[in-house]
């Protein structure tokens, strides 16, 4: 015979059976039950090597810094200085982000695998290159703005970062002496480039 005691207390056994139950379907459910979105495309036949087609998208890349170009030689076209300006101010910042990472990986892999360190030291002076590319483009598109204090201190920085020697650095010297920041033509005799008639909406790649 059960006691009323014993009736009383068959609840709560049941209620706890209950939730013990469920708990146990809980820890049963796998982790990845929730579907995910990936940010970057997967290889299917490898799943942990990222396509190609990541890269290539990124815009933390050369190809992404290319199509920024493209973008601000479009809105140049279209007389839209503004636009322009910002696309060529995040070119650069890609082009100089890119350029220092293939330069750490240059440095890290000096003296290990000197093959590859030259490989990447190659690939930073190529996107450096593109990088004041671009810095000259933005400072003709300030230029074309009225705006000489915006494009004077770029002007200064293709000038120290390729030396006024070079080619562009002439022409970023030439601006200078034609906004009248300094007094002296370079070079001062003769084979001296005509960067005045440069404009905006000329191609980053030389």
């Amino acid at each position: 015979m059960i006691s009323a005691g014993t009736v009383r207390f068959l609840p709560r056994y049941t209620h706890l059976s209950f939730f013990s139950s469920v708990l146990v379907l809980f820890m049963l459910v796998p982790a990845n039950a929730q579907s995910v979105k990936p940010q970057q495309p997967i290889n299917p036949t490898s799943p942990n090597i990222l396509s190609p087609d990541a890269q290539n998208n990124s815009v933390l890349s050369v190809q992404g810094g290319q199509r920024l170009m493209s973008e601000a030689n479009s809105a140049v076209s279209a007389q839209n200085y503004t636009l322009a300006a910002k696309k060529l101010q995040d070119a650069r910042q890609v082009f100089n982000q890119v350029s220092n990472f293939y330069q750490e990986l240059a440095t890290s892999f000096s003296g290990i695998d000197n093959r590859l360190a030259d490989s990447q030291r190659k690939k930073a002076l190529d996107t450096a290159q593109m990088r004041d590319d671009a810095t000259y483009q933005l400072a003709l598109v300030h230029r074309a703005q009225n705006q000489p204090e915006l494009a004077v201190p770029l002007l200064v920085q293709i000038i120290r970062s390729q030396n006024p020697t070079r080619d562009l650095g002439k022409k970023a010297y030439q601006q200078l002496f034609e906004l009248g920041f300094v007094d002296a033509p370079f070079p001062t005799s003769g084979g001296a480039s005509n960067p005045s008639s440069d404009r905006p909406a000329n191609s980053a790649n030389k």
